[in-house]
């Protein structure tokens, strides 16, 4: 299992991204943590501040927008999809919306099969980032758990992916507009007794691991 979670971007790794990868070099954007925003703001975003796909491409990674929502409900069509890809790349956004469109479409099934396989890597920032943990618990006071964008279920998604043992608050004691928010985060988890780590923007997680596949998971990704 083979994965690059971001406070911020790509953060100061990207050559451990790269090593991480090998010669794998296709890429597929998930953008779903912004499916509140509407579509014309994305654009904007993308065009005039940031646009993920440049930023890998300039690390030599051909990258393409994969959107959850066209796989709700088609779990088996996505799992082929994503089986053409070396890296999933998740932007942040709102944790929870992200979240949801993971269940709704499958992927978080997915995701776990492929990296159990080693047959992914699973990188992200922000909100992609923090969804790897075992729970959301604490990203409520970043993220509003009640947002919902048309064509969601209601029902929150409190659970992570649990791909790492501890929870992620990125944006710590950052310049970054949800630094505060962070902060409260932090002070959150920490009086709760549970395991997490502050990211301050630029850092990252760097984790690789081996899993023992089960017979099962061996039948799905056959």
């Amino acid at each position: 299992m083979r994965l690059y979670l971001s406070s911020y971007r790509i953060g100061d790794r990207a050559g451990t991204l790269l090593a991480m990868l090998g010669d794998g070099k296709r890429a597929a954007i998930i953008e779903n943590a912004l499916d509140n925003v509407s579509a014309t703001a994305r654009d904007l975003y993308r065009t005039d501040v940031y646009d993920p796909a440049a930023e890998l491409a300039s690390l030599g990674i051909s990258a393409e927008l994969l959107d959850l929502r066209h796989y709700f409900g088609r779990a088996a069509a996505l799992r082929t999809h994503l089986s053409q890809f070396d890296l999933v790349w998740v932007t942040g956004g709102n944790a929870f919306v992200l979240r949801r469109a993971m269940q709704l479409s499958g992927f978080d099934d997915i995701i776990v099969d492929l990296l159990d396989a080693d047959a992914i890597v699973y990188g992200g920032f922000s909100a992609g980032a923090v969804v790897a943990a075992p729970s959301l618990e604490g990203i409520h006071l970043i993220d509003d758990p009640a947002e919902l964008p048309s064509g969601y279920s209601g029902e929150v998604v409190w659970d992570g992916l649990g791909l790492i043992d501890h929870a992620i608050v990125p944006h710590y004691r950052s310049p970054h507009p949800e630094t505060h928010a962070a902060e409260r985060a932090a002070r959150h988890l920490s009086a709760r007794g549970l395991r997490y780590r502050a990211l301050r923007d630029g850092e990252v997680i760097v984790w690789t691991e081996e899993r023992q596949l089960t017979p099962e998971t061996q039948r799905r990704i056959a």
